[in-house]
């Protein structure tokens, strides 16, 4: 058996997975705008299949990042929002258009809107008031 095979899941491959699939943070940014029914979610999140949208909302509802609620019985329906941990995915979803708006020279960096500076994402400890450094003995996942 391989070292990988054996060792305990990280904090990463339980984000994943969650929502590591082709079309879940798509779903999760189309829901932060608010609630939406099905069909609406079927035309924000393009070219995904009714198939595929109903086990995404299904599994993100699994792990506690979208609440359905039921707005007819008869045929029974609902909307769809994010749960809080859902809209705590918003940060990571920003960092994650920002990186790819880079690679593929889409956009620039958000820049803050006081100063035109662009904006940057730092781990920051509460406790100490202060940046982590990215040494190995300053940043990790327990």
């Amino acid at each position: 058996m391989t070292e990988s095979a054996t060792r305990e899941a990280s904090p990463l491959d339980e984000a994943l997975s969650a929502v590591g699939d082709r079309w879940s943070l798509l779903i999760v940014e189309a829901l932060l705008a608010g609630p939406q029914r099905f069909a609406d979610l079927r035309a924000e999140v393009q070219g995904i299949a009714p198939n595929i949208l109903s086990g995404r909302l299904r599994r993100l509802q699994d792990h506690g990042v979208v609440v359905a609620r039921r707005y007819s019985e008869r045929p029974p329906r609902a909307s769809y929002e994010l749960s809080d941990e859902g809209r705590a995915l918003a940060g990571a979803l920003r960092l994650l258009a920002g990186w790819g708006a880079r690679q593929t020279g889409a956009a620039e960096a958000p820049r803050h809107r006081p100063c035109g500076t662009p904006m940057e994402a730092v781990w920051y400890c509460p406790t100490c008031e202060r940046p982590a450094g990215e040494e190995e003995d300053e940043l990790r996942f327990v």
